[in-house]
């Protein structure tokens, strides 16, 4: 067994088998209140990688928040190998205003990788990126659709990249979209300097869903496990593999009106299916929304008042070919599994 040493991360040192909170210092308020950086470490007894779980990058992202939490009280993490870095509300800002921005209207997943004396958010990312991410051996960065838009959860990996393709795998999410890299993106800089981060997406911005959830505290931990940092005692594998997609498309409202879905997150649909109809308020006007071809929903609108060109489905081409048990087989597993009780929702 190797040794396992002290972590240190800000001012804090943590002995081997021992766990606790650290607030590295962001800014103030206008009122002078200070605002730090809040992270849970958990630090094993046994030496293993370091891995970071981040949430609310985006504020009003709050299903990453609850995931966190529910982690954090998991009992696989008391025999953890390694060390376990978690940040469950990265954007304070944007959380306590209930917004996906910084107080400046700034992207902060576009900010990095910031500066010490750039805008509030290159300061924060230039915080978060040095004093956590690249801290660590690898992540998983905690995502949900923006508001009045809600995701299927799933996984997004930088193409031809095979160490973020294997952890996708032992996630286990419905689907894996692979996803190119944008420049000012956490996952983007991390990759940059040598640090694969998971993208998780599911759920719709400041609300709860269950499903979206469980999927993906069953995630980190079969990453987890499979990276060597729990054992297998509690934590199943997926009992179906994850779709995968190369490629995806928004589709758009056809004309502006009133939204009637008929198909939801999820689904899988051929060409020409019936996916959406929009109708004048009188109803005099009709017009339909058709899949342009083959392919699984991965994110709709969920407002039912649409202007014309509104994103309205999002449809990820499947490869090679869907299998229809797959999204049946992991809800079943989800519902079933023992480690989630009905009154951990809340």
């Amino acid at each position: 067994m190797m040794t396992q040493t002290p972590f240190t991360i800000g001012l804090d040192v943590f002995a081997p088998g021992t766990r606790g909170s650290v607030a590295l210092p962001v800014s103030a308020l206008p009122d002078h209140t200070r605002v730090n950086l809040s992270i849970e470490v958990v630090h094993g007894k046994r030496a293993g990688p370091t891995m970071f779980v981040s949430a609310a990058v985006h504020g009003d992202e709050v299903i990453g928040v609850e995931i966190v939490r529910r982690l954090l009280r998991a009992p696989q993490l008391d025999k953890l190998r390694g060390t376990l870095v978690v940040v469950p509300i990265v954007n304070s800002f944007g959380f306590l205003a209930r917004s996906r921005y910084l107080p400046d209207r700034r992207d902060l997943n576009r900010c990095f990788p910031g500066s010490t004396k750039g805008s509030l958010g290159s300061r924060l990312a230039f915080i978060f990126l040095n004093d956590v991410v690249l801290r660590c051996d690898f992540g998983i960065d905690l995502h949900s659709a923006a508001v009045h838009r809600t995701n299927l959860p799933q996984i997004r990996v930088t193409p031809g990249d095979s160490t973020t393709a294997k952890m996708a795998r032992a996630f286990g999410a419905p689907v894996i979209l692979t996803s190119p890299l944008r420049a000012g993106s956490l996952r983007g800089e991390a990759a940059a300097r040598g640090t694969p981060v998971l993208l998780y997406e599911a759920g719709e911005g400041l609300r709860f869903d269950e499903f979206a959830v469980r999927a993906g505290v069953a995630g980190i931990l079969r990453v987890m496990r499979d990276q060597g940092m729990l054992g297998a005692k509690g934590i199943a594998r997926a009992r179906a593999p994850s779709l995968v997609c190369r490629a995806s498309q928004w589709l758009r409202a056809p004309s502006g009106g009133l939204l009637r879905t008929f198909r939801a997150e999820g689904d899988v649909v051929g060409e020409g299916d019936l996916l959406a109809t929009v109708s004048d308020p009188a109803g005099d006007t009709e017009t339909d929304l058709l899949a342009p071809g083959p392919g699984i929903l991965i994110g709709r609108a969920v407002l039912p008042v649409v202007n014309e060109g509104d994103a309205v489905f999002h449809l990820a081409e499947l490869h090679p070919k869907a299998d229809e048990d797959t999204l049946d087989a992991l809800t079943a597993q989800l519902g079933d599994d023992p480690l989630f009780d009905e009154d951990e929702i809340i």
